[in-house]
Formats: structure tokens, C-alpha cells, sequence
């Protein structure tokens, strides 16, 4: 008889450090595209729309794949499961976001050195801000 082995433990409701983890996370992705679309030229403050445009594939993939994976609701202590499990849902995001991007649906492309630039960048920060955060609780307990 198959058994399925669960390696974290969920928990529904949020507590603040997961509406942090959540809101920084959501900032730091679209924070990123919109730097991106300000070196390729665009402006943020002039044409809304279309930097709301460029970041939503992005935040969709996001918020679809950190459900799906439970980022927000596994228990990893901040630890090195923690950051395993971003990572491959980070990846696992900006390649859903890159193929809405490049669906006809929204304006952009996704023409070769693009893909690995924003996998890349938005990984690091992820990480990195995630990291620095578990270190800053760790020493405030």
C-alpha cells in the first residue's frame, strides 16, 4: 500500500510574520519588473497602466505558485527549507509569469536574455531579504 509523506507542517491562519514574509515578497517582485521597465524606459508615473501591465504577469505567477506550494503556510522556521522552497517557487513563478507575458494577452515579449535576468535578480532579493529577516528574529528573541 502507497502512503504520501508530508515534510512540513501547514498552518491556515496568518500570523504577522507571514503577512510580512507575503507583503515584502510581493514588493520586492514588483518593485524589480518596475525597475526593469524604468532602465528599458518606461515611467511608472506617466503610463500606470502600463507598468501595472508589465508586473501583474509576474505577481500572478507569484501569488499562483506560492499557494500552490504553500509558501506562506508551511512551517519552516525561517530555516533552509525555507529558502529551498522559494527558490523553486520563485523559478517555478517567473516562468509562469513569463509565459503569461508572452501570451497574447499582454504587451511585451520575452526575447532571450530576459528570462534569465528577472529568474536571476528576483531570486537573489528574495533570498536575500529573506535571509536577512530570519537573521534579524533570530537575534530579537
Amino acid at each position: 500500500m502507497d502512503t504520501a509523506v508530508q515534510t512540513g507542517s501547514r498552518e491556515n491562519t496568518p500570523d504577522r510574520k507571514r503577512v510580512i514574509t507575503g507583503i515584502v515578497d510581493l514588493a520586492v517582485v514588483v518593485g524589480l519588473v518596475l525597475l526593469g521597465n524604468v532602465e528599458h524606459g518606461g515611467n511608472p508615473i506617466a503610463e500606470p497602466l502600463a507598468s501595472l501591465a508589465t508586473a501583474i504577469p509576474f505577481v500572478i505567477g507569484w501569488l499562483t505558485v506560492a499557494v500552490l506550494a504553500g509558501v506562506y503556510t508551511r512551517d519552516h522556521s525561517s530555516g533552509i527549507g525555507d529558502l529551498r522552497l522559494t527558490t523553486v517557487a520563485w523559478i517555478a513563478a517567473a516562468n509562469v509569469g513569463l509565459m503569461i507575458r508572452g501570451s497574447p494577452l499582454f504587451e511585451g515579449g520575452t526575447t532571450w536574455p530576459f528570462p534569465i535576468v528577472i529568474t536571476g535578480t528576483v531570486l537573489v532579493a528574495l533570498l536575500g531579504w529573506r535571509l536577512g529577516y530570519a537573521l534579524f528574529i533570530s537575534r530579537t528573541r
